[in-house]
């Protein structure tokens, strides 16, 4: 069998760059079971309710919902169960520090294979309030506003 090479993604929380403001990221790998990478190469997960804790200087993944796969036994895993993720010390102990500041927190941004490894990215992020993510989303139509403008300038230059 040939081996897997670049990065394919499985899952994303593009809801999580909406309401948290994010600080530093990090990629990680994860503990799993047989049953668990073969939902995931069939492309079945779901980042939403899903946060990072850490217990005993180890980092722990939590709520991530990555179904049973269809074709087990009793050997299947249950669908929201903790798993461990693979940092180095000196990483966790910084999560560990900042993690602890009020408002922030550890969420994941993204599970994808990532050379036949299966990695998450999780990211220090601080809670946004209300009027921030309307500001956010004001900026990013102000851009595609310019965006648009500028192209239909370039268009009428080149007719």
């Amino acid at each position: 069998m040939a081996k897997e090479t670049g990065r394919k993604m499985i899952a994303q929380h593009k809801k999580a760059r909406h309401d948290y403001l994010i600080l530093d990221t990090y990629e990680c790998g994860l503990v799993l079971t047989g049953t668990e990478v073969k939902s995931l190469r069939m492309g079945r997960a779901s980042l939403v309710d899903g946060f990072v804790q850490i217990d005993n200087h180890e980092a722990w993944l939590h709520n991530v919902h990555v179904p049973e796969y269809t074709q087990g036994t009793w050997t299947n895993h249950s669908a929201r169960r903790k798993r461990k993720l693979l940092m180095h010390r000196m990483e966790i102990d910084k999560l560990e520090s900042k993690a602890q500041e009020s408002g922030h927190t550890i969420v994941p941004l993204a599970l994808y294979f990532k050379d036949g490894r299966a990695k998450v990215e999780i990211a220090l992020a601080k809670g946004k309030k209300e009027y921030d993510k309307r500001q956010t989303l004001r900026e990013k139509q102000d851009r595609r506003e310019t965006d648009r403008a500028i192209s239909a300038v370039r268009r009428k230059q080149r007719a």
